[in-house]
């Protein structure tokens, strides 16, 4: 068990991290999607455009969990000298 935690493993740390970051950081980036598309338009948003702002956020969310995963295992799992 112990050698889970070493630098050999730090890619698996990293998927492991981003996946369970990607969930709720893809909703709340898709939440405050909608909220500023119906705040611009003024009126509440269709199935349609929800959708797309959820394909949008599904992007923009995985591309920043896997930098926040990389950078943080890295640092984690750096030599300490």
């Amino acid at each position: 068990m112990e050698t889970l935690f070493t630098s050999e493993y730090r890619w698996l740390w990293t998927v492991v991290l981003g996946i369970m970051l990607f969930f709720p950081v893809r909703q709340l980036i898709w939440v405050l999607s909608v909220r500023r598309h119906e705040r611009r338009t003024g009126k509440e948003a269709d199935e349609e455009t929800r959708f797309s702002l959820k394909r949008r956020s599904v992007a923009t969310s995985a591309l920043l969990c896997l930098v926040f995963a990389t950078t943080y295992v890295a640092i984690l799992f750096a030599d300490p000298r």
